[in-house]
């Protein structure tokens, strides 16, 4: 079956050049004149390659990529925009808006051929490989209740029992805590790569960034400068990462910290599973059960799992009961961290992570059963 490539122009002649062009090299052509024919044409007939032009009189082709990539259906269909060579501004704007490739006009039939022709090798290629890795996210109602430790130890955990290597990433720009926690503050490898266009994001150039701890898991670590904050908005980039991810590693977990970032909703739509850590306290157990709900629009609770884990800081007595958080939020709460000030203090001063200072304590045997839970998941 032919690949169907839809061209979007609203100059009448290019539609008819570029559409023949295609054809005769074995392609099915759909045409569109403006960017809200476009959208449609999109939608009913699923393409498997759009080439669209900047300049259009309603919807230009910067707006049309946008809602092509904020929709799950239709973002991963390839885009080749048409440009002028010299509009180096423009092709700034289509990297940011999601585009994958430019060729400019007029352009020769065998040059437009193998363009397209990438294009969509590249795009199947990510369709084959999209299914090698399970993705979890890892995410709280609010900062302060230890996401960051629960990803690294649950991935040692994971490495220790099963041997199964991870990869972990710190995907909030700015506020990153594994450098520090690891004696290892010059490594800032997700920066470096917000800071490329999302064309030039590769597997080999997350591999370059990653940190080869010594306990079975690589880490994509953020930096804590406040100047680093910007790369919040690096939201093409960050979706890169994770399109990239289930070939790097057969586990990788994404630590959302609190979700303090623009385009959260898509990110998740790349989760297979979603792991949400509370508190035991009336106030945050409230906000979990509005993320529940919330979150069930993208399938956790449904077709993916989602699970709650509870950090407990304080006394049994002082806060409320695991049976009646599970009444709140309608299902069991996968298990509860105990208080460990004096093993957070050593991990801490000796940068070691809190389950290589004390393996037997009832901190690590916790973390061991989370782990043997999501090691399930994996394989299933």
């Amino acid at each position: 079956m032919s690949e169907k490539i839809l061209i979007v122009d609203d100059d009448l002649e290019t539609l008819r050049l570029v559409g023949l062009m295609l054809q005769r090299q074995g392609y099915d052509i759909v045409a569109a004149n403006n960017g809200s024919q476009a959208l449609n044409q999109v939608s009913k007939e699923k393409p498997d390659l759009i080439i669209l032009d900047v300049m259009m009189p309603d919807i230009d082709g910067y707006q049309v990529t946008k809602q092509i990539r904020s929709n799950p259906e239709t973002q991963y269909i390839p885009i080749l925009m048409f440009t002028a060579k010299t509009q180096v501004d423009d092709k700034v704007a289509g990297y940011e808006a999601g585009v994958d490739d430019f060729v400019s006009k007029p352009i020769h039939p065998a040059e437009l051929g193998a363009h397209v022709k990438a294009l969509i090798a590249r795009n199947k290629s990510r369709a084959s490989t999209s299914s090698k890795g399970y993705i979890m996210g890892v995410i709280a109602p609010k900062g302060g209740l230890g996401v960051s430790s629960v990803v690294l130890n649950l991935c040692i955990s994971l490495y220790d029992r099963y041997k199964i290597e991870s990869v972990a990433v710190e995907m909030h720009s700015g506020r990153g805590c594994w450098a520090a926690e690891l004696g290892q503050e010059k490594q800032a490898g997700l920066q470096n790569i917000l800071a490329i266009p999302p064309s030039e994001i590769k597997e080999e150039s997350i591999e370059k960034q990653l940190y080869y701890s010594t306990y079975g898991v690589r880490l994509l670590m953020a930096s804590n400068q406040i100047a680093d904050l910007k790369y919040l908005k690096a939201e093409q980039q960050l979706e890169t990462i994770l399109q990239h991810l289930p070939s790097l590693a057969k586990f990788s977990v994404i630590d959302f910290g609190a979700g303090y970032l623009p385009n959260l909703a898509k990110l998740l739509t790349y989760c297979n599973e979603l792991l949400i850590i509370t508190e035991p306290y009336p106030a945050s157990v409230e906000m979990v059960t509005r993320m529940m709900k919330e979150y069930a629009q993208y399938g956790f609770g449904k077709s993916k799992p989602i699970n709650i884990l509870s950090v407990n800081r304080v006394r049994a007595d002082m806060q409320i009961s695991v049976t009646q958080m599970q009444e709140v939020f309608g299902q069991s709460v996968l298990e509860v961290i105990p208080p460990a000030p004096e093993i957070a203090y050593q991990s801490a001063v000796r940068n070691t992570p809190m389950i290589k200072v004390q393996p037997e304590s009832l901190v690590a045997h916790q973390i061991s059963r989370v782990a043997d839970v999501i090691a399930k998941h994996i394989a299933a």
